[in-house]
C-alpha cells in the first residue's frame, strides 16, 4: 500500500505522474531522453542499464518495467535481461555494454565509485564520451526514479505480463504516452 494517497490500480511511476502533474512532464521528459532521444547506444541497451540499476536498486517496479521494454528491443529477450540481472559479467553482451554496465553499478554504489579502471575499460571496450556519459546519466536517473517509486511505496503490478503490455506502448510511443493527471 502507497504512504500517500495514490491509485493502488495505477502501478509505479504512473500513479505518481498523476499524483503530481507539476513533476510529471519534467520526469516523462528525463526518460523520454536518456532512453529514446538521440544517443549512438541503442534503445534496448539504454533501457537495460535503467533494468540492470534498478535490479540492483531493488526496485522491482522499474527493474520489471523497463527490464520488459529492453527485452523487447534486444535480441535475446527477456533472457538476456535475466542473465544480465544475474550477472553481467557472464552475460552474452558485447565488451563496450558490459563495461557500460560496470560503469552504471559503480554509479549506483555511489558518484564517486567511478573510477579510471572503470573508463579504461570502457574505451578499450570502444566506448565513446557520449556512451559513457549517457551511461553515468541514466545510472544516476534512475537511482533517483528507482528511490521516488517505492520511497513513496508505489504497487507494483499483480500480473507480471502488465510489464510487457506496458513495454508495447512505451516502445512504440515513448514516455510522453505515461497515464496523465485524471
Amino acid at each position: 500500500m502507497a504512504h500517500i494517497d495514490l491509485d493502488d490500480a495505477v502501478p509505479g511511476l504512473p500513479s505518481l505522474l498523476r499524483y503530481r502533474p507539476e513533476t510529471a512532464g519534467p520526469l516523462s521528459a528525463l526518460a523520454e531522453a536518456l532512453l529514446r532521444g538521440p544517443s549512438p547506444l541503442e534503445r534496448g541497451e539504454r533501457e537495460l542499464i535503467a533494468a540492470y540499476v534498478s535490479e540492483l536498486n531493488g526496485c522491482r517496479f522499474c527493474a520489471g518495467s523497463h527490464g520488459a521494454c529492453a527485452a523487447a528491443q534486444l535480441d535475446g529477450g527477456a533472457t538476456l535481461v535475466q542473465q544480465v540481472h544475474a550477472d553481467p559479467a557472464t552475460a552474452p553482451v558485447g565488451g563496450k555494454l558490459r563495461a557500460l554496465l560496470g560503469i552504471a553499478a559503480a554509479v549506483q554504489r555511489g558518484g564517486r565509485e567511478v573510477g579510471d579502471e572503470h573508463i579504461a575499460a570502457a574505451r578499450e571496450a570502444g566506448a565513446t564520451d557520449v556512451e559513457i556519459h549517457d551511461a553515468v546519466l541514466i545510472a544516476a536517473a534512475f537511482c533517483m526514479y528507482n528511490r521516488y517509486v517505492d520511497g513513496l511505496g508505489t504497487s507494483v503490478p499483480a500480473d507480471p505480463a502488465a510489464y510487457t503490455q506496458a513495454a508495447e506502448r512505451l516502445v512504440a510511443h515513448g514516455y510522453a504516452s505515461l497515464p496523465r493527471p485524471r
